[in-house]
């Protein structure tokens, strides 16, 4: 089969051919898999009809072929995408209009007929659609695992809750707002259950947890599911999400973690050390474990990815400890002035301006060769195939002059947009405006330091933050996918793309502080165990995943039952190694 985009045509069925009065039909039929349906395209015109398709979500996309078919009662089968809404149109070569055109989602596993002819009151071409094998039930596999997980959360979390609050004392001590007890080093794992109670941050490593889950739970495949996917180019997806909020948490553990060391006396050149060794141990990781590959031995330059997403978060760690760690005075909660948060630390804020105005001079200033100045395109079909070598713009270009061949040769563009320019999606120009959302999340541990003890404060600056960056993703994208000044984009980590995930970051980490470490409603289980080994889990299942028992090869390729299965057994298991190693009180640090 030839690959056309996102469609996989089957060419024409030439097993056994049967007449009847309906047409040329194909006895045998082509075996169908995950996201894919059946269309035959039935001809009764006197000309060759030719099918052209896009798909909604690729933006401003060039028409492509998808069949042609011959004249008089010929019919031609092709096996289709059902990720997204098709746009198709039939047209001949002797007639200058679109004979017919439609918009439809199509349906996995469904098989249909499209019936082109003349019709008989008006003499104008049509097209018929007709149903010839009932479709699966797509999300039917979701809604089951979303119902067991619900009946686990409620065994795992609301049983232990009741059973802890029997003590009538405690639960009148419970429902009282008290501040919450932490220290601001989130480094140290907390002590066991039976022990004293932990003075650890706990919703921190809950948001980490979190988010480190749905990472593994997204690279796995998703259930194949395509919003557990990263979106093609502009959008945003759930797969799109965990990654921000992972720089998010580092801005924060950084600010909680420097000002504690601070505070016991560590100086500032055994801080840089320590940052230092920790900064060379991901990039060290990055570069030589998760992006190896079998094919030309170990460490071979010719397969060597530079860029990666342990390098982003090591680089991204550097810059923000370093600014920390010289222009981070050690916070007192004293709430003398009304902003201190932000004004005491102007000089992290003319930088942190400085790295903005040059991602934004670089993006929308610098010349790219036979591309408009500007570009944010994805390039290939896209933009009425004007750009079809400009994929990233500036961004891409940039990547290209300084790693050549070692970067990511298969972009999320690739299969929608048809690229064939090379596009990492952790480039230079992106880890910019990572800094600035790692910068975000140092703004939230000042905000839990400064005004700790109040958490009416707390809350409502998370809140104004919140609204403050939603309102700026909102204008900066005219609340559009495609059609904003900037459209929100993971794959270049737009400026949108920032202020967006730093607005859900600050509603998320707020809510999870308010429930856990304010109301103790929650204990955080069971995301806090992966949250407080991250980094094993991280590289764990970047390595083991696609070995038994996180994986093993499917038999139904049909439909989603097996593969969401398997991811989420994958993911549940790394859950339980934590949670073992949580119980051994074993926890890797670097």
């Amino acid at each position: 089969m030839e690959r056309r985009g996102i469609m996989l045509r089957a060419g024409l069925c030439v097993s056994i051919l049967l007449n009847s009065g309906f047409g040329v039909l194909c006895q045998t039929v082509p075996a169908l898999k995950m996201d894919q349906a059946l269309i035959t395209f039935q001809n009764q015109l006197t000309e060759e009809a030719h099918v052209y398709y896009t798909s909604d979500y690729c933006y401003e996309c060039v028409k492509q072929l998808l069949v042609s078919v011959k004249p008089i009662n010929s019919s031609r089968s092709v096996i289709i995408s059902t990720k997204f809404t098709l746009t198709m149109q039939v047209e001949t070569k002797t007639r200058n209009t679109t004979l017919c055109k439609w918009s439809q989602t199509y349906v996995e596993g469904g098989h249909y007929l499209v019936n082109i002819k003349i019709s008989g009151v008006h003499s104008e071409p049509s097209c018929d659609h007709i149903l010839q094998k009932a479709p699966h039930s797509v999300y039917l596999p979701l809604l089951v695992a979303a119902l067991l997980l619900l009946s686990l959360s409620l065994v795992f979390v609301a049983a232990p809750y009741i059973y802890r609050r029997r003590d009538t004392s405690k639960f009148i001590r419970t429902i009282c707002c008290r501040s919450p007890q932490y220290t601001v080093d989130n480094s140290e794992p907390p002590p066991d259950s039976d022990k004293p109670k932990s003075t650890r941050l706990q919703s921190l490593d809950t948001f980490r947890g979190f988010s480190l889950t749905i990472m593994v739970f997204v690279n796995y495949g998703g259930g194949g599911y395509w919003f557990f996917q990263h979106a093609p180019w502009n959008g945003l997806t759930v797969a799109d999400l965990v990654m921000p909020w992972f720089v998010f948490i580092i801005g924060t553990s950084v600010v909680l973690a420097v000002s504690s060391m601070q505070r016991r006396g560590v100086g500032r050149w055994q801080l840089i050390r320590k940052v230092t060794w920790r900064t060379v141990v991901l990039l060290l990781l990055g570069f030589c474990f998760l992006n190896y590959s079998p094919r030309d031995g170990p460490l071979s330059w010719s397969w060597l990815r530079v860029p990666g997403v342990l390098q982003r978060l090591g680089f991204t760690y550097l810059v923000l400890s370093l600014l920390q760690t010289f222009w981070g005075l050690i916070p007192v909660p004293l709430r003398t002035k009304p902003f201190q948060d932000l004004t005491l630390y102007w000089p992290q804020w003319l930088i942190i301006v400085l790295l903005e105005t040059v991602w934004l001079c670089l993006t929308f200033l610098l010349p790219v060769p036979n591309c408009p100045t500007g570009y944010l395109g994805a390039g290939g079909i896209g933009d009425n195939g004007l750009y079809t070598n400009c994929t990233g713009g500036a961004a891409g270009l940039i990547d290209r002059w300084m790693f050549g061949d070692n970067m990511f040769r298969y972009p999320t563009c690739k299969e929608m947009y048809q690229t064939t320019q090379p596009f990492d999606p952790e480039g230079v120009l992106g880890t910019i405006n990572s800094v600035l959302m790692g910068f975000l999340g140092m703004q939230a541990g000042k905000i839990i330091i400064f005004y700790k003890g109040s958490n009416v404060a707390i809350l409502g600056r998370f809140l104004a933050w919140a609204v403050l960056l939603g309102s700026s993703a909102a204008i900066l994208t005219k609340c559009t996918r495609d059609a904003g000044f900037i459209p929100v984009n993971k794959n270049l980590w737009s400026l949108s793309y920032v202020t967006c995930m730093g607005s859900f970051s600050f509603l998320l980490l707020g809510a999870m502080y308010f429930v856990i470490d304010v109301k103790g409603w929650w204990r955080g289980r069971p995301f806090i165990f992966p949250g407080m080994n991250s980094i094993l889990v991280y590289v764990g299942h970047s390595l083991l995943g696609f070995y038994f028992p996180f994986s093993w090869d499917m038999r139904l390729r049909d439909s989603h039952w097996e593969l969401l299965f398997m991811n989420l057994w994958g993911t549940a298991l790394w859950v339980l190694v934590s949670y073992g190693l949580y119980r051994t009180q074993f926890f890797l640090k670097i």
